[in-house]
């Protein structure tokens, strides 16, 4: 008997189903692969318009949505933790930018994977992560103001953030304005630009994600 046929065999049941042991291990692997993806991309962050230098774009919560939707919210959530926990040896805060990162990226697809539990479809994604994007928008003004930049401080003056902030919109008067106006839509939209690149290749991924191709 060949190997192939001993290994279907050890990993679906009698009526050809994949075992729970051979899942749970399947999603394992597959969370830490992408935990390694979400690490690299953390790295390769990048300005966007209208926003202040400090601010940057990454596509690191995608892998971690991408593991939401797969194996479910837990998983999700470990892809966040992974990534921040290999991050945080180069951190410039102390940890306190990757904590934030770990809380808002939990809060970005812990909702997305458990609403997408329960509708499976690709509605029940799109309201997930709308769900997960809006929450992590929101909590974002909090975790900013009371947690990150207390730290950023230390290496920038307050007034140095905000002339930034009002170089590019001279009305804004102090750092809660600066957060609501700027920060919160672009934690938002980058909570959706993650959800546009899953909605393309989550599809074709889904099935090698999970063991059946």
């Amino acid at each position: 008997m060949s190997n192939s046929v001993f290994t279907d065999k050890r990993r679906t049941d009698s009526r050809g189903h994949m075992t729970r042991s051979y899942e749970k291990t399947r999603s394992m692997v597959g969370t830490a692969m992408l935990g390694a993806l979400a690490t690299v991309l953390m790295f390769f962050s990048f300005n966007v318009p209208l926003m202040p230098s400090f601010i940057k774009m990454d596509l690191s919560e995608l892998p971690a949505l991408i593991a939401s939707f797969a194996y479910g919210p837990v998983y999700g959530v470990a892809v966040c933790f992974i990534k921040n926990i290999i991050n945080v040896f180069a951190s410039s805060t102390g940890g306190v930018g990757e904590l934030s990162n770990f809380i808002l990226g939990t809060l970005f697809v812990f909702p997305a994977g458990f609403i997408y539990r329960k509708m499976k479809s690709r509605k029940g994604a799109l309201l997930g992560a709308l769900a997960g994007a809006a929450s992590m928008a929101l909590l974002s003004v909090l975790t900013n103001y009371y947690v990150v930049y207390p730290v950023y401080t230390a290496f920038m003056p307050m007034e140095a953030i905000m002339g930034t902030y009002q170089a590019i919109n001279p009305n804004v008067e102090n750092l809660w304005q600066a957060l609501i106006m700027f920060n919160m839509p672009f934690t938002f939209i980058k909570g959706m630009f993650s959800l546009a690149i899953s909605m393309l290749i989550y599809k074709p991924l889904s099935p090698i994600l999970k063991g059946k191709k």
